[in-house]
């Protein structure tokens, strides 16, 4: 299975995707789309466009978001949440079920504590794909994303089967 991650801007949004190997992410593609236009209608309809293309590019069968947090700035969050419709639009138009998470969670996920730094980030990112250069900023976190997704995903199947299991066990022995 393919995932994709996005890590929005309204200036650079990073993208990657990993596949998921016997629940091991393995490193597929990643980069950075550079927000091309004057308007911010032009902006977002450049993100739209360029998420729809890595798409149809990759075909991946799920994909994940980074949520928009409060910055300091309401204007930029305003953008930035912008920026991520735009992009969960694009995912909806192709069919994707699209995962949502925290910068927090995903940090927590791939360093053990939701406070890393960029670096830290790039360089589990890179240890855990095994990559041979460290990811630009914003790819490595659309990797952290896509991987956060694996993980919660198979951790919810498990959690799903294992909860069938015990139900038909319960009712084969209540019979």
């Amino acid at each position: 299975m393919i995932i994709l991650g996005i890590d929005p801007g309204s200036r650079i949004t990073g993208y990657g995707l990993v596949q998921a190997q016997h629940n091991k992410p393995v490193y597929v593609a990643s980069g950075c789309i550079r927000v091309q236009g004057d308007t911010l209608a032009e902006r977002l309809q450049c993100v739209f466009r360029s998420v729809a293309q890595v798409i149809e590019m990759y075909r991946p069968e799920t994909a994940a978001i980074e949520k928009v947090f409060m910055a300091k700035n309401a204007d930029s969050a305003l953008k930035l949440g912008q920026a991520r419709g735009a992009a969960i639009l694009a995912m909806a138009e192709a069919g994707l079920e699209v995962g949502e998470y925290s910068a927090t969670k995903v940090k927590q996920a791939m360093t053990g504590t939701g406070a890393a730094t960029k670096e830290q980030m790039q360089h589990m990112v890179q240890a855990v794909l095994r990559l041979e250069a460290t990811p630009q900023a914003d790819a490595a976190d659309a990797l952290s994303i896509a991987i956060c997704h694996m993980h919660t995903t198979h951790s919810l199947n498990v959690l799903r089967t294992n909860s069938e299991r015990v139900s038909s066990f319960v009712r084969g022995r209540l019979r």
